[in-house]
């Protein structure tokens, strides 16, 4: 049977494609919004660690499946070589109705006003494609506060002084402080330092229906058993359902944008539950499946007027993609400092973002979410063994005895560090699978060590008897934080879309995922997702008039 007509397509139900869809529904428009995956539920994993989606070593607990998803990845002088989801390598997004705002550890950062004027501060920089944003903060800082308290925030800011400024405060207090955070806390301020509550999109108290989070220790990777961390999945995306004009259709993998000999988006074609290819039209399409699938889906969008992928004939589509460098030191202490009191992250600094002598950007340094132990598995001080006696007692002794801090180092865009469609792979359904390359910016590495010697520095204040760093290398496939594929621009040589995410090339196709990013910020990038959702969003309903834009 043929699918009816609809206004809207949205693909991918994230943060992005969620906000999207409530805000198109909720306007009266008709919407299919469409996921690769499917819903999750907390008592289908539990909080085994062998599907949580930070460690993955046999599955990615909520998708995708290795099954039917794989890409192909730089193989030194071999080429390219095959890898699936729970290699590091694929560069893995969630893959579920919610996507990543399922599984994520919630952090709920603004970016920094200067986040979107990084040329105007910096200036050209040699071998990186850094611009300012179309936007400011000032006209974004509406839709953060859409975000904080549609979806729920808890944070507190007062002893911040670098926060961004807000017209109002967050939703929800802060969360208190667990053993960890108190101890930093105090080797903070000693060291003249800011510290204050990690922002989260996680209730401290019941918000809007749903309980206040438990601090359970396994949630970063995990899906929260009482629902206490927001996600579009128990927010926006039951709005929208509720309006009677969004249908969500799961387990369908979109294959392609189907463009008309005008150049104009007439609807998808997918792959149904059952695998078949079917058609679904529509007075326009949204695109919110990541920066690395966003890009491979408007890569393998083909027709006469756009042989080379839908809205890339200046070649932009896919390039400048980027994640954050994490860096960052380990600290041993003498005495336990776990008090299991989840999610672990609780305490940030804002001190080394845009405000140190001689680096350019920077980032926000916290400490880190509770290591689960197979996880600690992976944490050694340098030529220390991974196997035998010694590791097992690494193991014993330190699992209470180490705090981690960590941050995102804002990387550079690079031109060259890219996402492409591979010419002859293709993936369960015979779609060309993408192929991500490149190599990080000079100064992203700068950055890195630099913010890694302000950790450490952090941790031996706080008492740690040991310490090491942990930096990034100049490669690094990107994943949780990916950005900057299909970038908002005013001058279409030079960007994909315009300030509301509509491609340059094609009036009625838009971006609203992480891809618009011009910049990545020196923060998770998920609040900013969110807010963007709805100021593309908003701009749809705005301009909307019957069957087509005004």
């Amino acid at each position: 049977m043929q699918n009816r007509h609809v206004n809207a397509v949205v693909i991918g139900a994230g943060a992005g494609g969620g906000v999207v869809a409530k805000d198109l529904s909720s306007g009266g428009l008709s919407v299919v919004l469409f996921e690769r995956g499917r819903w999750h539920t907390f008592d289908e994993h539990g909080d085994d660690e062998l599907t949580s989606q930070r460690t993955f070593p046999l599955k990615c607990g909520f998708g995708p499946d290795n099954e039917r998803n794989w890409r192909m990845a730089p193989d030194g002088e071999k080429g390219w070589r095959k890898v699936f989801p729970n290699d590091w390598s694929y560069g893995n997004n969630a893959a579920c109705v919610g996507s990543g705002t399922v599984s994520y550890g919630a952090m709920a950062w603004r970016f920094q006003p200067v986040d979107f004027h990084l040329k105007t501060k910096y200036g050209a920089m040699p071998g990186s494609t850094l611009d300012d944003w179309p936007l400011s903060y000032e006209e974004l800082e509406p839709y953060y506060e859409k975000a904080e308290y549609e979806l729920g925030v808890s944070g507190d800011p007062a002893n911040d002084p670098f926060t961004p400024p807000r017209k109002n405060p967050y939703p929800m207090s802060g969360f208190s402080f667990n053993r960890e955070g108190i101890i930093l806390e105090k080797a903070a301020k000693n060291l003249g330092l800011h510290p204050f509550p990690i922002p989260m999109l996680r209730n401290s108290v019941p918000y809007n229906g749903r309980p206040a989070c438990i601090r359970m220790r396994s949630c970063v990777g995990f899906a929260c058993p009482v629902g206490a961390k927001a996600g579009t999945q128990n927010t926006v995306i039951p709005t929208a359902l509720k309006t009677g004009n969004c249908e969500l259709r799961i387990n369908c993998m979109v294959s392609e944008i189907i463009l008309d000999d005008k150049g104009r988006a007439r609807g998808v074609r997918y792959y149904d539950a059952d695998n078949k290819l079917r058609e679904q039209t529509s007075d326009l399409v949204v695109v919110s499946a990541s920066a690395s699938e966003t890009a491979r889906l408007l890569l393998n969008s083909k027709s006469k007027l756009f042989p080379n992928g839908a809205g890339n004939n200046n070649g932009w589509v896919g390039r400048n993609i980027q994640d954050h460098a994490y860096t960052g030191a380990y600290g041993l202490f003498d005495d336990e400092v776990y008090d299991d009191v989840g999610p672990g992250a609780c305490i940030a600094i804002n001190d080394f973002n845009h405000r140190s002598p001689d680096i350019i950007g920077g980032g926000v340094l916290c400490n880190e979410f509770i290591r689960m132990p197979y996880q600690f598995t992976t944490i050694r001080p340098p030529d220390s063994r991974s196997w035998g006696k010694e590791h097992k007692d690494f193991q014993r002794h330190n699992f209470k005895r180490h705090i981690a801090i960590h941050g995102p180092v804002q990387e550079m865009p690079v031109f060259d560090k890219k996402v492409e469609v591979d010419p002859l792979v293709k993936d369960f359904w015979g779609i060309p699978v993408a192929r991500i390359s490149g190599l990080r910016h000079d100064n992203d590495i700068k950055v890195a060590h630099f913010l890694a010697d302000k950790a450490e520095k952090w941790l031996k204040e706080a008492g740690a008897v040991y310490t090491w760093k942990a930096f990034p290398g100049k490669t690094g496939t990107p994943s949780q934080h990916q950005a900057g594929t299909c970038r908002m621009g005013n001058d279409p040589e030079t960007s994909v879309t315009n300030r509301y995410g509509q491609l340059h090339e094609i009036d009625n196709i838009f971006i609203a995922d992480g891809s618009l990013h011009v910049n990545n910020g020196g923060y998770n990038p998920a609040l900013t997702i969110l807010a963007l959702g709805y100021w593309v969003g908003g701009h749809i309903i705005d301009t909307w008039k019957g069957t087509k834009m005004k």
